[in-house]
């Protein structure tokens, strides 16, 4: 009885390991041309980068959608615009609007969104709402969006204070909140 029940568990386990790979495949493959998957962290090779090129823009209509930023419901963030897209599942603009950077810029790439939290306080101290995370540092500093509570939500950020928040304003992170749900896609652009 124990060879049975050892063939049974070695069956089982190789099952599962094939389940892994296919599903690791079929999310490699959603991953739009030339985003080449998830980013690695900085200064390693291969790792996007300053090299990366920017996006192109419609120089007549500064907050068009740039192309080569993906397919799909997605929400783009140009680091060199200081600028989010929200974009429905049909390639349509939903909303876009500036923000203010925190101190850590996310390399450019493709990424998923990982967590939320409704309301916490920022590394740099304020409180924030609807915070919609993404991507984190080498060291592990979250990057994501957020939208202070304070009126000191208004001020640049130090630049001292290694800070991965995205700041929207109330409204547009809501907007953000209620559209960029775990596992949206999150486009990064130059």
């Amino acid at each position: 009885m124990a060879g049975t029940s050892s063939g049974i568990v070695a069956g089982l386990t190789a099952a599962a390991v094939g389940a892994v790979g296919l599903l690791a495949y079929q999310a490699s493959a959603t991953v739009p041309p030339g985003l080449g998957g998830r980013p690695a962290a900085s200064g390693m090779p291969g790792a996007p980068g300053a090299s990366a090129s920017k996006a192109p823009r419609d120089h007549r209509h500064p907050t068009a959608l740039p192309g080569a930023s993906g397919t799909g419901e997605r929400v783009v963030y140009s680091v060199d615009d200081d600028r989010v897209w929200l974009v429905n599942e049909h390639n349509r603009v939903e909303r876009t609007f500036k923000v203010k950077p925190g101190t850590l810029d996310p390399a450019p790439g493709a990424y998923w969104v990982t967590s939320r939290a409704k309301a916490v306080t920022g590394t740099d101290g304020l409180p924030v709402e609807h915070v919609v995370r993404f991507t984190t540092t080498k060291d592990g500093m979250a990057i994501g969006f957020s939208a202070a509570t304070a009126n000191a939500a208004t001020e640049p950020p130090d630049p001292t204070v290694p800070t991965g928040g995205i700041r929207e304003t109330r409204r547009d992170g809501d907007a953000t909140w209620k559209f960029a749900t775990i596992g949206v896609k999150v486009i990064v652009i130059r």
